[in-house]
């Protein structure tokens, strides 16, 4: 068995070497699979601090996931057709420019998250489980009646945004993008699950009594981590809308809540690098099972079972060795 800190360097480097290497082949659609992978591990990522350290199961993170989506697809609109967003009580345009479009994501994803959050977090378990799903249902169907942003047929871009220094279309550089946004949000999550909050946080999911008796209060160290948890999850929307160039309700919806959930369980739940192999894995299975059958589910299905059956730690727990105690 290998050490965890090991794993992590391969899964870490695993990514831009493939990428490389495709590049190198002249073969662009490994390179989007690759970007594709650092995208959704992005939103794995968001949701393993709730999930992880807050012990928050949310069926409810698709919700902030194509906020993130909508936030791009809605300044990128404006900004191909001309058409300010508002102009009173004061003009907003549109925008391609990507670190707008992040910031806006970022917002908005939180400040769904703190309302979200704010109601949810007063129930636990099964309750908190289905008010998050309710919520994700919500905003899908509204998403599905706002014609003015293209309904359940979605909403295309036709240029895809830019980035100071970069060309976007080409698919290496947006997947170097793409990888250096989730390694930075991967340092700030382990600074984050070291850092005192991040302790205080796992003692509450531990022993909320304790805390309690501490002086610290539960329930706004979970309100922040959920919203740290939706920007983050909403920043990883606004690059996937970006990757297609297209953003539609099904970002919003219940499956994609639980594909999220998926790359968490299937790396190791609270696993900092948990969700860069639950994503590559699951990647990697739509790619290889799709071509054979179009219910590839099923054996995703067979596969996460053994893993929650067998492997409560997910890959990185079954083929890491325990560190030894001090």
């Amino acid at each position: 068995m290998i050490r965890e800190p090991h794993i992590n360097i391969a899964l870490f480097l695993l990514l831009p070497v493939t990428a490389g290497v495709a590049w190198l082949l002249d073969e662009p659609f490994i390179i989007t699979l690759a970007t594709k992978v650092a995208i959704l591990a992005l939103a794995g990522v968001g949701l393993n601090i709730a999930l992880g350290l807050g012990g928050l199961v949310s069926l409810g993170h698709a919700a902030f996931f194509g906020i993130g989506g909508y936030a791009m697809g809605i300044l990128a609109s404006h900004a191909q057709s001309y058409a300010p967003l508002m102009e009173v009580p004061f003009l907003i345009e549109g925008t391609k420019s990507m670190p707008v479009i992040w910031l806006v994501a970022v917002i908005a994803g939180g400040l769904a998250a703190l309302a979200i959050g704010a109601l949810s977090l007063r129930t636990s378990g099964v309750y908190f489980i289905m008010i998050t799903l309710a919520f994700g249902q919500m905003l899908y169907y509204f998403a599905i009646s706002w014609p003015a942003y293209g309904g359940e047929d979605g909403l295309s871009i036709y240029v895809r945004n830019g980035f100071p220094g970069l060309n976007t279309l080409d698919p290496v550089q947006f997947f170097g993008l793409a990888f250096a946004v989730l390694a930075f949000v991967l340092f700030l999550a382990g600074r984050l699950a070291a850092a005192p909050f991040g302790l205080a946080l796992c003692a509450a999911r531990q022993n909320a009594e304790r805390v309690e008796t501490v002086g610290l209060s539960p329930y706004r160290l979970r309100l922040l981590a959920f919203v740290i948890s939706g920007a983050i999850t909403a920043l990883a929307g606004a690059l996937f809308a970006d990757l297609n160039r297209f953003v539609s309700p099904t970002m919003l919806s219940w499956q994609m809540s639980g594909e999220i959930m998926i790359f968490v369980i299937l790396g190791g739940v609270g696993r900092l690098y948990g969700p860069v192999a639950g994503a590559a894995l699951f990647i990697l299975l739509e790619h290889i099972l799709g071509g054979l059958s179009e219910f590839w589910h099923i054996y995703l299905g067979l596969l996460l079972l053994l893993v929650v059956l067998f492997a409560r730690g997910g890959m990185i727990g079954s083929l890491a060795r325990p560190e030894p105690a001090p």
